[in-house]
This record gives structure tokens, sequence and C-alpha cells, in this order.
């Protein structure tokens, strides 16, 4: 892991992946309520002698570690983080470019790339690495990768980037073979061996942890399951392994906007996460799930 985590400690703090969007923020808070088209600049800013906000996106509901983050943040600058809750993966990337939110810390390298290339545009950028979460099989009716029957139902994501990643994983754990190596983009239909014909549901992301009790078993993205109230270095029946080099596309991010990307307001929310006190924290509130990656 120090190999893999140096090799991490190498990418550029201001990598320029970026991509394009609409706005789908959810509901918040009238104090949150800031839909409009300024740049995320001008969001920040307050009048003098008023705490600046800065808005940051997030995915799902358990959000600890990053209510930790604004807390130390607000006491040793006197600005605030403002977290904004989306409910799946499509909507962030699009809210932070329609200027509703300021950052955002949801997605992993290889995401925001395929993102990019969908939207065939440059205008989102990663600012800084948080963590590594791998991702891992789960099942409410069996406890073993060596209980899976023929003709077993599972869910996978349905998004490019985590299906493929599930369909690797579904390989690694040696219940399927497919083609291409791990971080290539494939479909179901580069499936190329599936001798115990799984049943193979795909679904949003957000979808495959509350799936449980009607497949035999999902494979869920790391956010998703602690939100279940799983333990995924307990729950998982199988996961990726974080040593293998594979992974690191899959380190997770904050992204701004392009023009941001230089921001010191919004850097200073980097050094503010970058910290010893959030390795502590991914132990007390993700059991050690989550890997620091900077």
């Amino acid at each position: 892991m120090k190999k893999f985590l140096k090799a991490v400690l190498g990418l550029s703090l201001a990598l320029t992946i970026t991509a394009c969007g609409s706005n789908n923020a959810e509901e918040t808070p009238a104090s949150s309520d800031g839909a409009n088209e300024t740049s995320t600049t001008e969001t920040a800013e307050a009048p003098s002698g008023e705490a600046k906000i800065i808005k940051v996106g997030v995915v799902g509901e358990k959000n600890e570690v990053w209510e930790e983050v604004a807390k130390r943040y607000e006491e040793g600058t006197g600005n605030k983080i403002e977290l904004v809750k989306f409910s799946d993966y499509n909507q962030p990337n699009e809210a932070l470019l329609s200027g509703d939110i300021d950052l955002n810390s949801y997605q992993h390298y290889k995401f925001l790339d395929e993102f990019n290339q969908n939207q065939g545009s440059e205008e989102i950028v990663s600012i800084g690495n948080t963590m590594l979460a791998p991702i891992g099989i789960y099942s409410n009716k069996i406890k073993s990768i060596d209980e899976i029957e023929d003709g077993a139902r599972v869910a996978i994501p349905n998004d490019p980037t985590n299906g493929s990643r599930s369909l690797f994983l579904l390989q690694s754990a040696g219940l399927l073979k497919v083609e291409g190596t791990p971080g290539d983009s494939i479909t179901i239909d580069q499936i190329t061996e599936n001798p115990k014909n799984l049943e193979i549901i795909e679904m949003d992301a957000s979808q495959t942890a509350r799936s449980l009790d009607d497949t035999d078993f999902s494979v869920v993205n790391d956010n998703y399951a602690l939100d279940a109230g799983l333990k995924p270095n307990e729950d998982a029946i199988y996961m990726e392994d974080p040593n293998s080099e594979e992974v690191e596309e899959y380190i997770n991010i904050i992204a701004a906007r392009k023009e941001d990307a230089e921001n010191e307001e919004y850097k200073e929310v980097v050094s503010y996460y970058q910290t010893e006190e959030t390795k502590k924290d991914y132990d007390t509130y993700t059991d050690g799930a989550w890997i620091p990656a900077w």
C-alpha cells in the first residue's frame, strides 16, 4: 500500500480533467438556495465582516467525514462549508457547472474522465485527492462467494464507469470472464464466459444496496454501502484489492470548475481535508474502509 500511495502523491493536484452539464441539485435549506449564473468565485464571496460560504456537493446521506472537516474549517477560518446533498452520481457535476455549488466531492478520476468524454468539454478539474473506497460484493442471503449458485441474480451499477468496474470485480472473484483489462470501459456484451449463468441486473448505483433483498448478491459502491448501514470491511463477501495497480484511477477527488483551479479559498478547503484528523475520521466513521490517498 505504501508503494501505491507514493504513486498517488505523484498525481498533479490540479489535473485538468473537465466536463459539462446542467443543474439538477436537490432542494436544500433556504440558506443554501443559490441557483444562479454567477461564477464560482462570486458564489463564495460575502460582504466584509460576514462569513464566506463554500458549497460542496456530496452524494448520499452519510457525510460525517466532510461534516468534521467543515467544523474544523469554520473554527480555523471563520468561514463555512455547506454540504449540498445529492441522491445519485449524475447530478453534482451538472450542479457544479451551473454554479449552484462551488466544489464537489464524490467521484473518482475514472468517473470524471468518462464524464468529460461523454460531454465533449473541459470545464471541471481535480484540485485534490481524498481517498480510495474499494467497491464490494454484498449479500443478505449468502456468506461467501463459494455459496453462489447457478442462475443467481446480481445487481450492478448501470453507469459506464462503475458498471465496468463491477464486471472486472466479478471476474477477479472468479465468477465471470470479460474482454479487456481492468480500467477499460466495457459492458455486459463483453462478457466472454459466465459459467454460473448469472443473471446480471443493471440499475442506478444508488439502488444496488437497496436491491439486496431482491437479488442473491449486489455490487455496491462504498458510500451507498455506508448509507445502507453496511460495514464494508465486515459485511462484504468480496472486496476490490486496494493494493492493485489498477485502482489508482478510482481515487476520489475534490473537483472544481476549471476557472477556479487556482482559487486560494478552495485550495484552503483541500488543505483542511487532507489532514491527520481526516484520516482518523476515516477510521471512526468507515471502520477503516476508506484509504487516505494524498
